[in-house]
């Protein structure tokens, strides 16, 4: 059946996407995974990619157009031939003058690599007022539990998702409306379209059909890609990729051309079994550590850094810190929701000589401060993995890595240096 194309919540706060370019043609052929359109936010410009496969049709947004997220702007149908809209969306517009008038909430998109949420319970009791920074609803995806603040202040006066409910991103799940409500809506996501009817089953949807063999690179044996180098993946095969152990680099040394969609998991499941190297001594086993500090002393830091020092990349001396911690000449990538920056930090405690690099990172620093997120248990990474999260006034911080790249008595060191750096930035020029 059609599947309908809605402008993605990229950010918690955005509120429209602006359509830079489309990438099809109304008519083309789609295959789920292709780079469908290019859209821009107040944060970042970055690709969309088609959720499903088969032939792009209703394009309503055009380039250069502004659009409220949730909004729908295209279909993805069986046949280039445009048809009627579905029963679901007319039922949807049927359905929507008996709600109450208001701000419609949505379910975010939390991460790239997201198409619904599960919603695991309302926070705020139909009809009761709420704050706009009052945490409304809580929300379950594949990578985290987090709760998701209102957004506009007013009353709950509809809620249009019931717990366990699995919901599209940009899918109204609420109505907040200035007035409190004289009868209150409340619905689940099934009760929002009509029944079912029972058709015969659709063909497959039409998928890329991979190489039956990779293709030849040079006449010499591929090289693996440098620890510098950019493979070019889509975050959602990245994703799955991890998830089930399998290295992109491999598509490279097979010579499949860049840049990797969803369409080429098929092909690097498929490529001969790497030859597993030996492994001697005691088994890899994963790390979580976890602390705590009572404030935050970085951002007063920071400041004092750059006013009185000209060190103005906050980035960098959150590098420098981190880096200091492990005792050595390090490579350190600060990354903040998806924007990464890597810096070299030498040996001592000289935060000025901290550089730009682009070499591969010795450790991560995921700076999640700005989010709601309250934990993360995302797994060991290749390298060891620094998340900062805002607790009250303090901080929490969370190591999570593997005894084969660093020591579980280093990882204790590390984690434990960097918070007192953190509580108070000060001791590092000690």
């Amino acid at each position: 059946m059609p599947h309908e194309v809605t402008m993605p919540q990229l950010g918690m706060a955005q509120d429209a996407g602006k359509i830079v370019s489309w990438l099809k043609a109304p008519g083309d052929k789609v295959a789920r995974g292709d780079a469908l359109f290019e859209v821009e936010t107040d944060k970042a410009t970055m690709e969309v990619e088609a959720q499903a496969s088969g032939y792009l049709t209703h394009v309503t947004a055009a380039e250069g157009e502004d659009v409220p997220v949730g909004k729908t702007i295209a279909r993805i149908s069986e046949s280039a031939e445009v048809d009627a809209p579905p029963a679901a969306l007319r039922a949807q517009a049927d359905n929507a003058d008996a709600l109450p008038e208001g701000k419609q909430i949505s379910m975010p998109q939390l991460g790239m690599a997201q198409d619904s949420g599960v919603l695991v319970g309302w926070l705020v009791d139909l009809g009761a007022q709420v704050g706009a920074d009052e945490s409304l609803f809580e929300v379950e995806t594949d990578k985290a539990t987090m709760e998701v603040p209102a957004g506009a202040s007013g009353y709950l006066a509809a809620t249009l998702a019931q717990p366990g409910d699995e919901v599209p991103v940009g899918q109204a799940v609420a109505v907040i409306s200035t007035e409190k409500p004289e009868r209150p809506v409340a619905r689940g996501v099934a009760e929002k379209a009509p029944a079912p009817k029972v058709t015969p089953a659709p063909a497959p949807e039409p998928e890329a059909t991979p190489d039956p063999a990779p293709r030849p690179g040079p006449a010499t044996p591929a090289l693996a890609p440098q620890a510098s180098d950019r493979i070019l993946a889509s975050p959602r095969l990245r994703r799955v990729a991890m998830e089930k152990g399998l290295d992109l680099a491999r598509l490279v040394q097979a010579g499949h051309p860049q840049p990797y969609h969803m369409r080429d998991l098929e092909i690097l499941e498929n490529l001969p079994a790497a030859r597993p190297e030996t492994q001697t001594g005691t088994a890899v086993r994963a790390m979580r550590l976890q602390a705590a500090c009572a404030q935050d002393g970085f951002g007063a830091f920071a400041t004092w850094a750059a006013d009185a020092k000209g060190l103005s990349d906050a980035d960098a001396l959150l590098a420098g810190l981190a880096g200091a911690c492990l005792g050595r000449t390090a490579t350190v990538a600060v990354d903040r929701f998806g924007n990464r920056r890597a810096y070299d930090v030498p040996t001592g405690r000289s935060l000025s000589a901290v550089t730009a690099s682009d070499a591969a990172p010795d450790l991560l620093l995921r700076d999640l401060r700005m989010s709601a997120l309250t934990g993360v248990c995302m797994g060991a990474e290749d390298v060891p993995v620094l998340t900062l999260l805002k607790k009250g006034d303090g901080l929490s911080l969370i190591l999570e890595c593997t005894s084969a790249g660093i020591a579980p008595d280093q990882a204790i060191a590390l984690l434990s240096e960097f918070a007192g750096r953190m509580h108070d930035p000060l001791r590092h020029l000690l």
